[in-house]
């Protein structure tokens, strides 16, 4: 499962994300507007190096910072619908890669039939982590 989830990972899309930026962006739009601070706490890294990709996700025009409204002295910052779509465009291309790599011959039927029963058990597995 996890050489799986590596290699799906990897999929390059067209104008895509870095790694750091995708969890960064993919964090953002899961918790909603919060600082570049909390956010840096969260993934576990220097407010430094996610002020870095927060700043090539902004000039993008991935994410947006605006001052808090409770307190002008912080800046928020919150997902675009260009980042939202970003975020849409590297899940679709996984999608694309797994349904080409399922329906292009690498696979028997009865094969393909164990795989859609066994999707069932490891949703199941991961809920019970």
């Amino acid at each position: 499962i996890g050489v799986l989830v590596r290699r799906v990972r990897q999929v390059p899309v067209e104008g895509g994300l870095t790694l750091p930026e995708r969890g960064a962006l993919a964090q953002l739009d899961r918790t909603g507007p919060t600082t570049s601070s909390a956010l840096a706490r969260d993934a576990q890294i220097t407010a430094q190096s996610m002020g870095a990709t927060l700043g090539a996700l902004q000039a993008r025009g991935l994410v947006e910072r605006r001052r808090d409204p409770d307190d002008g002295r912080r800046v928020v910052l919150s997902v675009t619908d260009a980042g939202r779509q970003a975020l849409r465009d590297k899940r679709n291309a996984r999608a694309e890669l797994i349904a080409g790599a399922l329906t292009g011959g690498a696979f028997t039927p009865a094969e393909l039939e164990r795989l859609a029963a066994t999707a069932p058990l490891l949703q199941r597995l991961a809920q019970n982590i």
